[in-house]
């Protein structure tokens, strides 16, 4: 199976709890948009691009609504991105990206879920040096229809990949939504399975056993950090 599949099915495969951290981790994003600028999508765009990611994955209107009007009350809440990149075992490789009210709080919960795994924080670039950022999209669609779209939209696309009629697509970061519009131009209103940036890693590695055991445990412990917005990694089958 392509790197298509283990995107579509990290994304539509979520239980109850995952779907709670989808809901969490999206309304931190649509509040600080709307906080940093015009409370409505149709004059903010940064609000509107992260309003368009939330519905992709199935966030309900409620709760965009919800921190939409959060943001245009008085609430001084302000939250602070950090990415933290780490070690597993045989040469596994983590970014944990975080969006947190308090940093420090922050750090000692990603650590311990590193220490209780056997693994290890490294510095900053570490890690992150062998990612490369992609906007990423997924759709019904043929790979030939979509590359002709694309293409007459001058869209830089790094891959396609086409399977059991739902088409994958990566971009450059910045021509994601350039793509999307030229999609939508094209085809009329779409659902995205996948509209995202997101970070891949240029190698993958194969973990089984006690390997295999102890990043999961990583993976796990890490998903009940609420700060925890993003977690990439380079190992196949998780």
């Amino acid at each position: 199976m392509g790197r298509a599949h283990e995107v579509r099915a990290a994304s539509m495969a979520k239980t109850a709890a995952a779907k709670t951290k989808v809901y969490s981790r999206y309304g931190k994003e649509i509040y600080m948009a709307a906080k940093s600028g015009v409370p409505d999508p149709s004059m903010n765009v940064a609000l509107k691009r992260v309003i368009e990611k939330a519905k992709a994955n199935q966030v309900p209107a409620d709760v965009i609504k919800r921190n939409i009007e959060k943001a245009k009350g008085g609430n001084a809440e302000a939250y602070i991105e950090n990415r933290y990149e780490g070690f597993g075992p045989s040469g596994s490789t983590i970014l944990v990206e975080t969006l947190s009210d308090n940093s420090n709080r922050t750090l000692a919960e990603v650590r311990s879920c590193f220490n209780k795994s056997h693994c290890n924080l490294g510095q900053s670039g570490s890690v992150s040096f062998n990612y490369e950022s992609n906007g990423i999209l997924s759709f019904e669609g043929t790979e030939d229809e979509t590359l002709d779209i694309l293409m007459m939209a001058d869209v830089d696309v790094k891959d396609i990949e086409e399977e059991d009629g739902n088409v994958t697509v990566y971009v450059d970061p910045k021509d994601l939504y350039n793509a999307k519009d030229a999609l939508e131009a094209s085809k009329g209103e779409m659902k995205f399975d996948v509209l995202e940036i997101s970070m891949l890693p240029n190698d993958y590695v194969t973990l089984d056993g006690d390997d295999k055991m102890l990043f999961e445990r990583l993976l796990r412990l890490l998903d009940d950090v609420d700060d925890v917005q993003h977690v990439y990694h380079n190992v196949e089958g998780m």
